[in-house]
């Protein structure tokens, strides 16, 4: 047998198990989804899925998606799901989608488990162990749900897996491209720009104009070109756009994310005082100068703060301590640490990061047994601390009863402070 048919039939019968199980259980929540949409007050569809589907209706009908009030995307999400418009028979044609993106992003995944090994010949891993790292992205009940609701990250997660897979195959033209379209979906995605250009410059020798100047040196014709390509890609995208739709395309799919005051179902750990800020917003509150004044403003512009943390240490501090040596487990970490410092994080959020997980754990050692107990208190403490705030929610939402004081104010802050020490162990076991 040949050293290139060796990871390929090895990777055929790594995929085909937990795809298929993977493809059958997608259906068989679907089709439950149907059954309790159809029978039970309490509906499985996502609320979003309405909302991409009345505005792909308004594109069909040559209108605007934006007409369609809370519209808050993209205008390609409503092209992508104009099928769902053609009558009762296609209104579901868009969970189909989202499942079918669902499934390539786990194949993606499979495809770079290789890549964290050094050798050639072999994907490196036992076969059990590859198993159960897609798994956690195939298998998952939480990632299958959201798909199945009608939530649209899986088209996200499968176009920045693609960028991912041509990165690391070399294919870095075709990556940036990718990575442009990303951006343009949802703008998160920028984020692995900084990792990308750093990654690469190992990749090319440096500009000799450059050579001793700090950070410029980083440049060279390989990640110049990656930068470029990138920026082209979001550009025309985003031109094509604003030709069509004018400014409230920009407005609804990138400025509203800026100044958003989002505080119902949210894990943030600005949630409470987001949800004051969106009653102080309407006060006459005197101006003060001096640190009272200070204070006020960031404050009262606590949604544009926000990101200054959020952007420093994931866009930049994160991506210079591992990018080079540790792509994978590095898109992993700021990832998980943009969401945890996201002024709103809900739980289709947590797809964002867990598409690298498998890749993370792939070389850590935190896959091994010598660290299990450490893995299992992460883990343990993960779910406590979210299960502990979505009980103080529920009795907010279905009980009326007043825990924004109480109880979601110092849950929020009990999982802001959980998600920080688990970023810490990742690093630590890198």
């Amino acid at each position: 047998m040949s050293g290139k048919s060796v990871p390929q039939t090895t990777l055929k019968s790594l995929v085909f198990n937990p795809v298929t199980l993977g493809i059958l259980l997608r259906f068989g929540f679907f089709f439950f989804g149907l059954y309790q949409d159809a029978h039970m007050p309490v509906k499985y569809t996502d609320i979003d899925y309405v909302v991409f589907s009345d505005a792909a209706e308004y594109v069909y009908e040559s209108a605007s998606p934006y007409k369609r009030e809370t519209y808050r995307y993209t205008p390609l999400l409503a092209w992508m799901l104009v099928p769902n418009s053609l009558g009762d028979l296609f209104y579901h044609y868009g969970k189909l989608l989202f499942m079918f993106c669902d499934i390539l992003t786990g194949i993606l995944i499979a495809r770079l488990l290789p890549t964290n090994t050094n050798t050639k010949t072999t994907l490196g891993l036992p076969i059990s162990k590859r198993t159960v790292l897609l798994s956690l992205w195939l298998l998952n009940p939480m990632v299958i749900t959201i798909s199945t609701r009608g939530s649209s990250e899986s088209v996200l997660t499968f176009i920045i897996m693609i960028a991912v897979n041509s990165l690391v195959c070399g294919q870095y033209t075709e990556s940036a491209i990718w990575l442009g379209l990303a951006t343009h979906f949802k703008i998160y995605p920028i984020i692995y720009l900084p990792t990308f250009l750093y990654y690469l410059t190992r990749k090319d020798k440096p500009f000799t104009i450059f050579k001793n100047i700090p950070v410029l040196n980083w440049l060279n014709g390989t990640n110049l070109i990656y930068l470029l390509v990138t920026l082209l890609s979001f550009a025309t995208s985003g031109v094509i756009m604003f030709n069509i739709y004018g400014y409230e395309f920009l407005y609804h799919s990138y400025l509203y994310h800026f100044i958003r005051l989002d505080h119902r179902h949210n894990f943030s750990v600005y949630n409470v005082a987001l949800y004051y800020k969106s009653a102080v917003d309407y006060l006459a509150i005197p101006k003060e100068s001096g640190i009272l004044g200070l204070f006020n403003y960031l404050t009262g512009n606590l949604e544009k703060v926000a990101f200054v943390p959020q952007i420093a240490l994931s866009a930049i501090i994160i991506p210079l301590s591992l990018a080079q040596t540790n792509l994978i487990p590095c898109l992993f970490i700021q990832t998980l640490t943009f969401v945890t410092f996201n002024k709103v994080i809900t739980s289709q959020y947590f797809i964002w990061f867990l598409i690298f997980l498998p890749g993370y754990l792939a070389t850590s050692k935190l896959a091994s047994g010598q660290y299990k107990v450490t893995g299992l208190t992460m883990l343990a403490l993960w779910i406590i601390s979210q299960a502990s705030w979505l009980f103080s929610a529920y009795r907010l939402e279905f009980v009326s009863e007043s825990t924004f004081d109480n109880g979601l104010f110092y849950l929020s802050i009990f999982f802001f402070l959980t998600n920080c020490w688990i970023i810490s162990q990742f690093i630590q076991y890198v």
